[in-house]
């Protein structure tokens, strides 16, 4: 299958980049993060998440976040929203599109929120129809949909399920995501290919961690399977707490690299991306961990 001319890239730093970091970020700095994002070109950036603070209090200021941003009317700004609260939530600061998320291991489903992966989704109805009610976007997640840190390799059937169960419920755009990064390319193939049997693949996008530094290879066969939407962060912020060593999501810089190179359009700057990515890296203190970020800033500095 020939490549696609154009992807879309959905900037996910601002909330799942973030959402780990140990000492609060103020919002003034989320709020710029997102602004120079939406300077970029990124027609999809994942804003912020209105869980409860107790579990992730780096996102407690979402609301703050949201209505601090100067928007474009093109660019999608997305939240995570849990439960009708989180939609709530989300609705009062005009977010443009919702998500909702569970997983494909039945294992990590139990495991951290005491309930089976159908109870999971059972969940997300009332979020999903008042969604559609409100002529919000709404976008699925399937986490853990190449591993799991408990059971380890997901069967390529949980995925295809709980993507049917989330195209059920109305979801626009559906996320297969490399929750622990232990996906390779062609496994990736088998999942993707899989899941685009019975889904449009313009509906499917790839999320990938880099725990294994497998994410641009993996994001290659998804682009051999037909998938032109990816999840990155800039500067490759990010992680998952369930899997020792991880490096986060897989670097906004790299894939932007890895696309120009394959002469496929983003509409994304790649030297804002790199300035951006420079001034968080800074800002948060250690170094990017983006490879191509890194090699751009230095040939630019000399």
């Amino acid at each position: 299958m020939s490549l696609p001319d154009r992807v879309k890239i959905v900037e996910v730093s601002p909330r799942d980049g973030l959402q780990n970091e140990k000492g609060i970020i103020a919002a003034a700095v989320k709020i710029e993060l997102i602004d120079r994002l939406t300077s970029a070109g990124f027609q999809n950036i994942e804003a912020a998440s209105f869980v409860s603070p107790k579990w992730v209090p780096q996102m407690a200021d979402g609301a703050e976040v949201m209505l601090g941003i100067q928007r474009l009317p093109d660019t999608i700004y997305s939240v995570l929203t849990p439960n009708m609260r989180g939609f709530n939530d989300a609705l009062a600061v005009r977010a443009d599109e919702v998500v909702i998320f569970g997983s494909a291991s039945e294992a990590f489903s139990q495991k951290n929120i005491n309930c089976s992966i159908a109870e999971s989704i059972a969940r997300f109805e009332p979020v999903a129809q008042a969604a559609k009610a409100a002529g919000l976007r709404l976008r699925g997640s399937i986490s853990c949909s190449l591993g799991c840190p408990y059971q380890g390799e997901t069967p390529i059937q949980s995925v295809v399920d709980v993507a049917q169960r989330f195209l059920a419920l109305g979801c626009d755009e559906i996320d297969v995501a490399d929750t622990i990064g232990v996906g390779t390319p062609k496994r990736v193939r088998q999942v993707m290919d899989a899941v685009t049997r019975i889904i449009d693949p313009a509906r499917i996008s790839g999320h990938f961690h880099d725990t294994y530094g497998q994410s641009l290879a993996n994001i290659l066969a998804s682009l051999e399977a037909g998938i032109s939407i990816f999840h990155t962060s800039v500067a490759g912020l990010g992680g998952c707490p369930y899997a020792k060593g991880a490096t986060g999501n897989v670097a906004t810089e790299d894939v932007l690299f890895m696309m120009d190179g394959l002469d496929i359009e983003t509409g994304v700057d790649l030297n804002e991306v790199v300035d951006i990515g420079m001034w968080i890296s800074a800002h948060l203190g250690r170094k990017t961990a983006s490879r191509a970020g890194s090699a751009l800033a230095a040939r630019k500095a000399a």
